[in-house]
Parts: structure tokens; sequence; C-alpha cells
């Protein structure tokens, strides 16, 4: 019996190896790096407060660069509306009291972003370093708000809605969004919010694929959630034939998360220990939707 406390690499044959079984590799930089570098546009999935799923992509990001690869990265953790922020940040000198990194993150995240910038920050650091585009990526929540109020045309045009494919959504992919949203707010939504958030996040995988639709010839990383990540619902939803063909999803999933669906989740899925934490839905809040 397999161990499940170790970190196992879940390769799906079909999609990224001619073997007939599907692989268990001890999960290390080298395996993840491999796996980031199967195809030039990589969705990254994250638990997002877990520490060893953060090192471990820290550090396959550091190999694939030092390997010669050049990436743009993408972060789920900046709003798209704060890519001029990232930019003016780079091209200025930081007060002495900060790093590069972090007079980065201070110009383009508002101080409660609600984001651990400890987990975020080498990611920026690699960037720097590397000097690899950052990529404001995620929908505000404002215009969340927006979308879950009055829909998808609050945000989006109509030559991109038919675009990204929000004007023919399956309706299967709704009710696979709801029961997700459903389930990640701990099964205490009133019935009539489920469909108006699962709308909201719906739009934020959309404004995930095109802040990296310009980075696809280049090849581009996007940090993000496993939900983002999924191929059911997630960003690969949003994108053409051709470039999901040139795409790998890469789920990071926690022991208690990692179910027998995860082959129709994402192309690779890590198994990780679960991050100590309190009970999420012990302190459960409504979220608002205006």
């Amino acid at each position: 019996m397999i161990d499940r406390r170790n970190l196992l690499l879940l390769a799906p044959a079909s999609v990224l190896t001619a073997c007939a079984t599907k692989p268990r590799i001890d999960l290390d930089a080298q395996a993840l790096a491999s796996a980031i570098a199967r195809r030039p546009i990589v969705l990254l999935g994250e638990v997002h407060d877990n520490a060893a799923q953060h090192a471990a992509r820290a550090a396959a990001l550091r190999q694939l660069l030092r390997n010669g690869a050049r990436p743009a990265l993408a972060f789920e953790q900046f709003d798209r509306e704060r890519q001029a922020d990232i930019d003016r940040a780079r091209r200025g000198t930081p007060p002495p009291e900060r790093s590069r990194a972090d007079d980065l993150i201070a110009h383009a995240s508002p101080q409660r972003s609600g984001w651990n910038w400890a987990f975020y920050r080498p990611y920026v650091e690699l960037a720097l370093e590397y000097d690899l585009p950052i990529v404001a990526a995620n929908l505000s929540r404002a215009d969340a708000e927006r979308v879950a109020r009055d829909g998808y045309g609050a945000v989006f045009d109509a030559a991109t809605l038919g675009r990204l494919g929000l004007d023919a959504l399956p309706a299967a992919v709704l009710r696979t969004q709801e029961r997700a949203v459903d389930a990640g707010h701990c099964g205490r939504l009133p019935a009539d919010l489920v469909p108006r958030l699962a709308r909201a996040q719906v739009a934020r995988d959309a404004a995930l694929a095109l802040a990296i639709r310009p980075y696809f010839d280049r090849g581009v990383v996007l940090l993000t959630g496993n939900g983002h990540a999924r191929n059911d619902i997630g960003v690969p939803i949003h994108l053409a034939a051709a470039e999901r063909a040139r795409t790998v999803t890469i789920g990071l999933l926690e022991d208690e998360s990692a179910g027998a669906r995860w082959h129709a989740r994402f192309d690779v899925a890590f198994i990780t220990p679960t991050q100590p934490r309190t009970d999420p839905c012990a302190s459960f809040r409504m979220p608002a939707a205006s």
C-alpha cells in the first residue's frame, strides 16, 4: 500500500506519457519541474495556504529557470487593474527598507488583499531575478460582484463573451461550478446566491484566460488555486482547442481532497499532506454578492 502522506505525482498516460499505466513518483523539484516543462502553457494549481506546496512550486520553478526556460509568471493574486502598478514598480527604485519584491507587492496589492505574501514573495523574486513578465491576471472583487449582480456583460464586451464562450456556456459546467462554490462555502449559502457566485467564479476563470493569452508563444505559468486549473470548469474551458493542446493543468491536492475523480479534473495531480488549519466552516461568514 502506498503511503498517501508522501507527495505523489499521478500523471494520466493519455495526456502526458505513452505509458499504459499511471506512474507514481515522489514529488521533488525535479518531478514538478518536469511536469511544468511538458507544455508551454501551464496552469499550476495550489491550496492557497499549504506551505509545503508553495515550497515545492518555488523550487521547481527555480530549477525550470536554471534549465533555460523563461515563461511569463501570471498571478491570481494580482488583480488585472494593477498591471500598470507592477510595471511602474519594476521601473522604479525601492526605498532602502524594502526589497524589490516587497516594493512591487506593496504597489500592486491592497493592504487587505487576504493573501499571505510570505508564500508568494518567492515567485515575485524569481520573476525579478530572471526578468520574467509579471502578469496581473485576476478579476477584481468589484468586477466579480458586478458579474454576480448583472451578468457577464457587466465586465466583458460582446466580442469577448463570444471568444471566451461565455455566451454559450454548457449547463453542465454551470451546475458543476455551482456545486463547487456551494461546497467551498460549507454548504451554507442561500439557494439564490449559489448561481450568482458561480457566475462570478466563471468570470474569474475567463479573466485569467484573457490575461495569459498574450504570452502563449513565449510560455506562461499561471499561479492559481486548484479550482481555476480544473479541466472541467476552470480556465481550460475558455481556451481554444489548439491552445488547450499546448496546455498542462497541474493540481496540488491535499490528502483529504484527493478523490478518485482527480484524473478528470487535471492532467497531472500531486497529492500532498494536509496543511494544519482550523476548521474554516467554524468561522464561516456569508460572502457579499451585491
